[in-house]
């Protein structure tokens, strides 16, 4: 039987009905849960998903030991006619995430202590350790506040300043877990010793309930605290021998042996507000959390000395952290993409010139009006993104020199622009739905829709786009589509099986986004244009379509090809989303870290054990079709015979 799904086209900004098989949802939840990445770390406690549980059970010979109870353990019932006929004496629990709580383990926890298991039972994992540390990092806090955006004009120096409002938000609520280890270390001053925050013993009755933890501490060096780095480690056994810890390098025990994982990263939490720290004077770093959340602060004195500290979660109220995601802001926050747009504009502006802006809290509009345009509009289609930029411009006493239009661009009359003919539309081009790179080619159909409102001659920047692709051997990002075979000698062959049946379904088999300056890969060809969408023109009735092969130049293991736009923004300014320098002579890449990457897994993912050779070529076939928006790709190894 089939289905209707809805799905909003973030190229095109309309919502579709698609037909699609009646497993279509069960198999998007398999295909994308990177389930085998779990089970390649070896440190993990081992728990196969619920779907396919009682074949492997079964598989492996424990059908008469092993009993699968199908629900939320928080609907498990005990008793004669029960779930369990008894409570239980070992509880045997994987519920973390990054965060250690953030997937319900307290609430869990507490459950289970009431209603499942017997007093003084044991716990594996016995007990786990959350441990946090100070520092002072522009980098990362530049993906939480926005900065003083700088401007060279013929006027000189002009300064866009954030408001007061934005100054004094402590931030978006969520965590910001992200590959530590591939964070620099000159991007970041340690200001404290790695300090052991709170520990939370399994065995015993666990609360819920909101908490603090305090740890005293001196500062190694003077700075501004800005940052609070966590991690967790857990030890599996009451005497703590067998330990598994998401620790980065400089805080592992031994970093040679660290096992990769991307289910379970580290943490970066803000500071609500950054504050000076002078070294050798001590210092409180407060740890609180409620049933699902961590969250931290710096005190002067220890909460133990006066009244408990009362801090409530912090939580946006300047609208900016609820519009810009974590990398938005460090992308508006890099002086040197500023800089380029200032470059690229001061070609193209005339004193008389109408500018239309058509992006999502962008602050082109801005640049646009220090540089001398006549008049500015910019296009809002979202109340939060209005509402914002109303604070940056009043901020800047531009509210009555930039107008704010708040509709869809497609909506825009002659009224709004108050019968003036644009004769500059830009564009970053960024919309917040955008998920995988060529979804922003929604500005394409933003300038095909206004075109009436163009006067003869009009400047669209950017002119063009560029989709772009490379063939990469992965260092540790394979492990997610790689099957597992056998785990800790179970055989969860089973698992992979299903997995592969449900990467057969269309939509798994396409790209997905990684942001993969967190993921190292050496690229094994030469970056190769594959479309080229011309901005200066309408969007065409019929698909533009590339086919080709891309040679190998380098040996190694062809995991997937990556994909990224490139905006043209004059003949001689382009911004890319994907590599910002030709790759070094071993294939290293250095990724726009401001961007996910779109990744096209190749099947099977090659395991860096297997011997190297094979193919030296990967073919492809890539078409964009206007009429939907969608980008359709495969990608084939040379010597893949056909499935």
């Amino acid at each position: 039987m089939k289905i209707f799904c809805s799905r909003a086209n973030p190229t095109t900004g309309s919502v579709e009905w698609l037909e699609e098989d009646e497993h279509y949802d069960y198999h998007q939840e398999i295909a994308r849960s990177s389930y085998a990445d779990m089970l390649h770390d070896k440190d993990r406690v081992f728990k196969p998903m619920a779907d396919a549980a009682v074949k492997i059970v079964e598989k492996n010979g424990f059908s008469d030991k092993i009993m699968v109870i199908n629900k939320h353990s928080t609907e498990v019932t005990v008793g004669p006619e029960g779930d369990m006929p008894c409570r239980a004496n070992i509880l045997v629990t994987e519920l973390f995430d990054t965060e250690l709580i953030g997937e319900g383990a307290l609430p869990s926890y507490e459950h289970a202590h009431r209603h499942l298991v017997e007093e003084n039972c044991e716990a594996v994992p016995h007990r786990a350790t959350i441990y946090a540390q100070l520092v002072e990092s522009r980098r990362m806090w530049s993906w939480n506040k926005l900065f003083p955006i700088h401007l060279q004009t013929s006027l000189g120096e002009q300064v866009i300043v954030p408001p007061v409002d934005l100054e004094n938000c402590p931030g978006a609520p969520s965590v910001c877990d992200i590959q530590l280890n591939q964070v620099s270390p000159a991007d970041f001053t340690v200001l404290s010793d790695v300090l052991p925050m709170f520990s939370i013993d399994f065995s015993k009755q666990v609360s819920s309930s909101a908490a603090c933890h305090s740890r005293q501490f001196e500062p190694l060096t003077s700075g501004r605290a800005q940052v609070v780095l966590s991690w967790w480690d857990i030890e599996m056994d009451p005497e703590g021998k067998i330990r598994c810890t998401t620790a980065p390098f400089w805080a592992h025990s031994d970093p040679e042996e660290m096992q990769w994982r991307d289910h379970w990263m580290q943490c970066v939490y803000f500071l609500p507000q950054e504050e000076p720290v002078v070294q050798g004077s001590a210092l409180c770093l407060v740890a609180h959390h409620d049933d699902y959340c961590v969250w931290y602060s710096l005190q002067r004195t220890s909460p133990e000395k006066n009244e408990r500290v009362h801090q409530m979660r912090p939580v946006c109220d300047c609208q900016a952290h609820l519009l810009w995601n974590r990398p938005r802001f460090g992308e508006i926050n890099d002086q040197d993409r500023t800089d380029r747009y200032i470059q690229a504009l001061s070609t193209v502006l005339k004193p008389d010139s109408v500018c239309l802006c058509v992006s999502d809290g962008s602050l082109l509009s801005v640049l646009a009006h220090h540089l001398g345009v006549e008049q500015v509009f910019t296009v809002e289609s979202s109340a939060a993104s209005h509402k914002l930029l109303r604070k940056i411009f009043k901020a800047n006493h531009l509210e009555d020199k930039i107008n704010i239009i708040e509709k869809r661009p497609e909506l825009l009359t002659s009224e709004d622009l108050k019968s003036r003919k644009v004769s500059l539309l830009l564009g970053e081009p960024f919309f917040t739905t955008s998920l995988l790179p060529w979804h922003s080619l929604y500005f394409w159909y933003v300038r095909t829709a206004v075109d009436q409102h163009l006067g003869p001659g009009a400047v669209v920047m950017p002119q063009a786009a560029s989709l772009h692709a490379v063939v990469v051997e992965f260092r540790d990002l394979w492990r997610i589509r790689s099957p597992c075979g056998d785990c800790e000698g179970f055989d969860v062959h089973i698992m992979d099986d299903m997995i592969k049946r449900a990467l057969d379904f269309r939509e798994s088999r396409e790209a997905e986004p990684h942001p993969l300056w967190e993921y190292p890969c050496r690229s094994l060809s030469e970056p190769r244009q594959i479309l080229a969408f011309d901005f200066r023109q309408l969007v065409p009735p019929r698909p533009l379509c590339a086919e080709g092969t891309m040679e190998l130049r380098r040996p190694g293991r062809s995991h997937a090809a990556v994909l990224w736009m490139e905006y043209h923004l004059t003949p001689e300014c382009t911004l890319s989303t994907g590599l910002l320098e030709p790759a070094d002579p071993e294939g290293g890449c250095c990724w726009n870290p401001h961007c996910k990457q779109a990744v096209y897994f190749f099947s099977p993912v090659l395991d860096p054990r297997a011997p190297l050779g094979g193919p030296q070529t990967v073919s492809y076939v890539v078409e964009f079709h206007p009429g939907t928006g969608d980008i359709t790709m495969e990608f084939r190894l040379a010597d893949t015979p056909d499935s």
